[in-house]
């Protein structure tokens, strides 16, 4: 077990000690997440000013990072044990800071967003609702996963809303949101077999924790296999009267998308504990990205070279994560 080593005094408050130490809390290398499930809904409505897509884009790849900030500081008990560096844990930062940092993070970002479609308001409050309350359902086998992903499809629905989009009945969003929602679920569940011996420890009461590994390794592949779906629904609807470049675009990020999928399955079923849990987790986070940049692409083939851009900043930012089993 891992020695947790508390510093002498923690950072004052908005000084650059707790801005740097606030900036791992974020975990930058997951900012992308939630910046490619925006960028998704976005890519689905018919408003594509850059102005406005630049700004949203913004604020829903911050809002990542603060909301993981603040869901943090509600779950001490487990990572003092699973990722004893992390600031909060080591004391670098108070948790009454990071709270307010982070609710008022989640704030600038809902309201920025808010400013181009006030109907996204009381969606982004839900968002934050749902960050705040989501450790009692982590702690309920049945809650973690599908909990957590409620919160990301809203994500992507705000993005929609935001950049001009009506049709709520659409089969390309409705196949957006089911990426996202069964997607990021499976991020989440897949995200649990690192933390097994801590989450046991501190009454997490988690799928893995519950029933093991070989039935939490079915309930991801069916996760998978439903975002899976859910993409192609979303690029079979963008496609049905598709250009050439349209598919010469789609194709390479949906043969990526499906090669992420299978290594992610495949080395989750290999996974025999906490330590060699992140040789899975890895991938699920490739997978999520490359499906939302996938139906980012049918729907937008001019951003090609931007999402790429943008994927290839994610691999680089995620290499210089702090710990490579933390993720």
């Amino acid at each position: 077990m891992t020695t947790l080593t508390l510093v002498a005094a923690p950072a004052r408050f908005l000084t650059a000690p707790f801005w740097r130490a606030y900036a791992v809390t974020m975990r930058p290398y997951l900012l992308f997440v939630s910046g490619i499930t925006g960028i998704a809904g976005i890519a689905l409505a018919p408003d594509s000013a850059p102005l406005r897509v630049g700004f949203l884009s913004l604020a829903f790849f911050l809002a990542y990072g603060f909301g993981q900030a603040l869901t943090d500081c509600f779950q001490l008990d487990t990572d003092s044990l699973s990722a004893p560096y992390r600031p909060l844990v080591r004391g670098t930062i108070r948790r009454g800071d990071v709270l307010v940092v982070s609710l008022l993070g989640l704030a600038g970002c809902g309201l920025l967003i808010g400013a181009h479609e006030p109907a996204t308001l009381p969606l982004a409050a839900l968002t934050v609702m749902g960050l705040a309350t989501y450790t009692w359902f982590k702690r309920r086998w049945w809650g973690g996963p599908l909990y957590n992903a409620w919160i990301v499809a809203v994500v992507l629905l705000m993005g929609y809303l935001a950049a001009g989009g009506t049709d709520l009945a659409s089969w390309a969003l409705a196949g957006a949101l089911a990426t996202a929602l069964f997607g990021y679920a499976n991020f989440v569940l897949v995200g649990y077999y690192k933390d097994v011996t801590a989450d046991r420890a501190t009454g997490y009461r988690t799928l893995p924790v519950v029933f093991g590994l070989r039935v939490s390794h079915r309930v991801s592949d069916a996760f998978a296999a439903l975002a899976a779906a859910g993409a192609g629904l979303a690029v079979a609807a963008l496609l049905r009267n598709a250009s050439v470049v349209q598919w010469l675009v789609t194709v390479p990020f949906a043969a990526a998308a499906a090669v992420a999928l299978v290594v992610t399955q495949v080395r989750t079923h290999r996974v025999t504990g906490d330590a060699d849990a992140h040789r899975a987790v890895a991938p699920v986070v490739h997978a999520y990205l490359l499906l939302g940049a996938t139906i980012a692409v049918a729907a937008r083939p001019l951003w090609a070279p931007a999402l790429a851009l943008f994927y290839w900043a994610f691999v680089v930012t995620l290499r210089s994560r702090p710990m490579p089993e933390q993720i």
